[in-house]
């Protein structure tokens, strides 16, 4: 007996749901707004602006010019600035003391972005790597970045810019135990309100390298042999993913209210695995490498500049993010926007 041929199966077509821009919007699974910004800025004690020379477009900005900033930020919808230091180099020492400094460039950007702008949010570092001399992020001894008398000083620094008016404190130091020890800090100061974005898997990346021309960081391994010559004995290794997780619960365990994964693209599978296993926000830094990489593509003429710098945001809430810290925030913003 001869079986009956099978009914045809509806062609399917997946190009229906993409021939128009109007169908594309509408069922466009990952949006990308203003609100998801975070500015990352570095300010400068100086007058005017600074070209950074590794990173096309981005400027050290004067205490005065950070808080025209935030008033821009405002005005474009961006909720929140990174601030970053660039402090002379003739300041620094190997403590890194001007770290602690209640009147120094971190509180004064602090209390002007606030003043000008108090709807938007303000994030500070909380590190000594741009207030050290031999550039790591803590206290050095016997030729060792030592783990509790450098959370002993971050806890200083994180108290003085929270009562500058800081509203996130995120500390990128990658101590052990750092959070604990901020979070019982500002509760015994009265400063329950003050939120920690935790710098909870941070890798020992080369994609930071313009960052550090930027804030003019004292150069790794040099001027002695007890200058260890990169972070690897505290940032992570970039071959690990199980240890972020772990990093990661540590890290909410010790009460912050929000994780980072830095840096961005290059760990978004990262951001997803910690995204997928805990619920708390968790936002990416698209860090100094990948700024300037996209920027020197654009200007061979290699990328389409718009679309590189939309495309790479949207990768991380695809990914998801509930926001990425990025040099892009006010150009992405404006883009949006139009």
């Amino acid at each position: 007996m001869t079986k009956a041929p099978l009914a045809p199966f509806p062609a399917l077509r997946m190009r229906r749901l993409r021939q128009a821009d109007w169908i594309r919007r509408m069922v466009r699974e990952t949006v990308l707004t203003p609100s998801d910004l975070i500015w990352s800025m570095v300010v400068h004690e100086g007058e005017g602006q600074i070209p950074v020379g590794s990173m096309p477009g981005i400027s050290r900005l004067s205490v005065k010019d950070a808080a025209a900033a935030a008033k821009e930020a405002r005005s474009l919808g961006i909720p929140a600035i990174a601030v970053f230091p660039h402090i002379d180099g003739a300041k620094k020492d190997a403590s890194g003391k001007l770290a602690l400094d209640p009147n120094g460039l971190v509180a004064n950007a602090v209390k002007a972005m606030k003043d000008a702008a108090p709807e938007v949010g303000i994030m500070c570092d909380v590190a000594l790597d741009p207030f050290t001399d031999h550039g790591h992020d803590g206290v050095l001894e016997d030729g060792r970045v030592v783990n509790d008398a450098t959370v002993e000083v971050l806890v200083q620094q994180a108290l003085m810019q929270a009562k500058a008016g800081c509203d996130i404190l995120a500390p990128s130091d990658m101590m052990d135990g750092r959070c604990g020890a901020l979070r019982t800090a500002l509760e015994a100061e009265g400063l329950q309100d003050v939120m920690i974005m935790s710098y909870a898997a941070k890798y020992a990346s080369a994609f930071y390298g313009p960052y550090r021309e930027a804030i003019g960081s004292g150069k790794l391994g040099t001027g002695s042999v007890d200058n260890p010559g990169d972070k690897k004995t505290y940032q992570m290794d970039s071959a690990n993913h199980a240890e972020a997780l772990r990093e990661v619960a540590l890290d909410i365990a010790e009460g912050a209210d929000m994780v980072m994964v830095k840096p961005g693209m290059p760990y978004l599978d990262i951001v997803r695995q910690v995204v997928d296993a805990f619920s708390l926000p968790t936002f990416a830094f698209q860090v100094s490498g990948e700024y300037a990489m996209i920027m020197a593509a654009a200007q061979n003429g290699w990328l389409d500049e718009e679309r590189s710098i939309l495309e790479s945001l949207g990768a991380f809430k695809r990914a998801g993010a509930a926001g990425i810290i990025t040099y892009f925030a006010p150009r992405a913003a404006r883009m949006l926007g139009a």
